[in-house]
Order: C-alpha cells, then structure tokens, then sequence
C-alpha cells in the first residue's frame, strides 16, 4: 500500500521577480537550504521555474501562463489551493517561526494560538505570502504520526 508522502508541490505565482526574493527568505525558516534552489524554463509549457529542494519535499513557484497573469489569487476559487500547511515540532516552534515569517514581511493573518475548531490541542500560525497565498505552520499535540 502506497504511504500519503507528498512528493513535490509547485504553486504559481503572479510575478516571479516578486515572489522569489520572499521565498528566497521563507524557504530557510522552513528548513530548506538556498545551496539547493534551481531555476530553469520548461520550453514546451513557456513557464519559468524557482525549485528548493529538501531530501524530504521539493518546493516551486512558477510563473503564470501570458493569458492568466493578470488574475486575482484566491484561495476559494475552484482548483485553486486553499493552503498549504507545514507540521511543526512544537509549539515552541511555531512562536519561534512566528517572529521569523513576520520579520520578512509575511502577511499574518493569525498569530499562533490554538484553533479548538480544528482540534482540542491544535496550535497554528497562518500567514500570507507577498501575492496573497495562504500558509500555515502547525503543531497538534498527541497527533498520531505513525500507523
């Protein structure tokens, strides 16, 4: 039986020359090391491409296709990712990633606290990127990481 482990993720920006700079400051607060970007062009799709790679996930931004560029980013809007969440060690971790993620200039939409909607021990900060897409950094006490 195949384990739910993702792979990589790629997630479209509006405007690579915006976006890279913040993820050039987000993606080491999130355990990925700047010796291992990549940027290259996929030709036969005309997208550019901004890899940080991590044995355990690669992450990417792209640029938008010509005829889309000018569309509002909204988490709502079908097939569009709601967010993207990252699990934490602690919740001392989150509040150390908080001050981290606030001083680049991360939007916060909300500060670490517990969100008993989500479950009776979860504890999460969320924030936006300089486009708008949402992210989350999460710690669940006693969530069983193991089958």
């Amino acid at each position: 039986m195949m384990e739910p482990i993702i792979d990589h993720i790629t997630i479209t920006v509006k405007d690579l020359k915006v976006a890279e700079p913040f993820y050039d400051k987000l993606m080491p607060i999130l355990g990925f090391s700047l010796e291992h970007k990549f940027k290259g062009t996929v030709k036969e799709h005309a997208f550019d491409v901004v890899e940080y790679c991590h044995p355990l996930l690669l992450f990417a931004i792209n640029s938008p296709r010509e005829a889309f560029k000018d569309e509002p980013i909204h988490r709502r809007k079908p097939g569009a990712l709601h967010h993207l969440a990252f699990k934490a060690k602690s919740r001392n971790e989150v509040d150390e990633l908080y001050l981290q993620i606030k001083e680049i200039g991360a939007n916060i939409v909300d500060h670490p606290k517990f969100y008993p909607q989500h479950g009776e021990c979860y504890y999460a900060l969320f924030f936006k990127d300089l486009e708008g897409i949402k992210y989350e950094i999460v710690y669940e006490e006693g969530r069983i990481l193991s089958p």
